[in-house]
């Protein structure tokens, strides 16, 4: 502080210290009212008893359990499907093949293989296919393609077993019968069909043992007719149904059924690259089947029509651009030989030329199983038109069939 020296001492008076000069900053209050932070309070004691409730609601309650609710009636459909498989599942059986296993102290039977196969008459009658109750061979032989199990064993829906007889079999149509000596009232034959006026879309149901899991059921459609396989010894089969009904190792010889529960097939083949269902199964048609299986039932064996004639392998005829069957030989007092037809020869001055059969009854003959096929249709004694090629002309024979060995 200055003081004026003028001025007397008594007239001095202290002057007040000059105020630091403040500059304006941000404000330092917290601007927050209580009924704000009340409202937070509460918030937060409103979270924590929710949480309590909801804990105790979901953790602490009893469980009740939840009701069943009811299904309805079936549809209509599914009415019938149900309704045939019980009404027919009685006349389905389960095959089995048998060997022995004499590696121990005593000779014992195992299973060789399975397969399925159906009730045709309750006199003991089983149809099956013949390669089920085959004998299983590693050569490739007439006899071993033509051989059957020794003991084979039947397994019927009430999973009561018999020892069955192989009472006849038919290679050419892959088809075998077989007896066993069962009540009559575990029995019940399957309804028969027909397998000649089938149309592609039909519903197809096929019961049978895949895998050996019994009584199975597997439905589909027929998706193809009229065609072809060949079975076991080499021979075609002809009008063969395809479907799509899942067809599996162990439904071989099962019955491939009709929405109105009848026999229109029996399951027979399918083609897959893994062995299991692919969607195109086989089956040979009943009608064929009846007539088979009736024959060997009454004669134990299958009475063919035969022309009494030796064929050249095909490779023959198409070396001679001939479309037809050479005829190699003739079977002496035969139908062939006694209507006067003459087979090719080979002798030292070369090929001599003989008959080739180019149709029968009008129908083409381009291959051996074109003939076997149509002479498949007829009976020993029936008259049949044969037309051969003879010394490059078509000349009509008239033959007279007799049975074939």
């Amino acid at each position: 502080m200055s003081v004026d020296p003028s001025l007397p001492w008594s007239q001095v008076r202290p002057q007040p210290a000059q105020e630091p000069r403040r500059y304006p900053g941000p404000s330092r209050s917290l601007g927050v009212s209580w009924p704000v932070v009340l409202l937070l309070l509460a918030a937060q004691l409103a979270i924590v008893l929710g949480a309590q409730v909801g804990y105790h609601y979901w953790f602490d309650r009893p469980y009740t359990p939840r009701a069943v609710e009811a299904r309805g009636d079936l549809a209509s459909d599914e009415q019938s499907t149900i309704k045939l498989y019980n009404a027919l599942r009685p006349s389905v059986v389960h095959v089995t093949t048998l060997g022995e296993d004499d590696s121990g102290d005593h000779a014992r039977p195992v299973p060789l293989g399975t397969g399925s196969g159906f009730v045709w008459s309750d006199r003991g009658f089983i149809v099956t296919n013949f390669h089920v109750v085959q004998r299983p061979s590693a050569d490739a032989t007439e006899d071993s393609r033509t051989s059957v199990a020794g003991t084979v064993q039947i397994t019927l829906d009430d999973h009561s077993a018999y020892r069955a007889q192989v009472w006849g079999v038919f290679p050419d149509k892959d088809l075998a019968v077989l007896k066993i000596d069962a009540p009559r009232s575990k029995l019940p034959p399957i309804p028969l069909g027909r397998s000649d006026d089938l149309q592609v879309g039909q519903k197809t149901f096929a019961i049978g043992n895949p895998f050996g899991l019994d009584q199975t059921l597997t439905t589909g459609i027929i998706s193809a007719v009229g065609r072809e396989m060949v079975s076991v010894n080499g021979r075609p089969i002809r009008n063969v149904i395809q479907t799509d009904a899942a067809i599996n190792p162990g439904n071989s010889g099962g019955p491939l059924l009709d929405s109105a529960g009848r026999l229109i097939g029996v399951n027979t083949a399918i083609i897959s690259r893994s062995g299991s269902s692919a969607g195109i199964g086989f089956a040979l048609p009943v009608d064929d089947v009846k007539r088979v299986v009736e024959q060997l039932i009454e004669h134990r064996k299958i009475t063919r029509a035969g022309l009494g004639i030796q064929m050249a392998p095909d490779q023959i005829a198409r070396r001679q651009e001939i479309d037809g069957v050479v005829i190699a030989g003739v079977v002496s007092g035969g139908p062939a030989s006694k209507a006067g037809l003459q087979p090719w020869k080979v002798g030292r001055s070369g090929v001599q030329f003989g008959d080739a059969i180019v149709a029968i009854d009008g129908k083409p003959i381009h291959d051996t199983r074109d003939l076997y096929a149509a002479l498949e249709g007829h009976n020993p004694g029936d008259t049949v038109s044969v037309t051969v090629l003879r010394a490059g002309k078509r000349v009509d024979v008239s033959v007279t069939l007799a049975a074939a060995e």
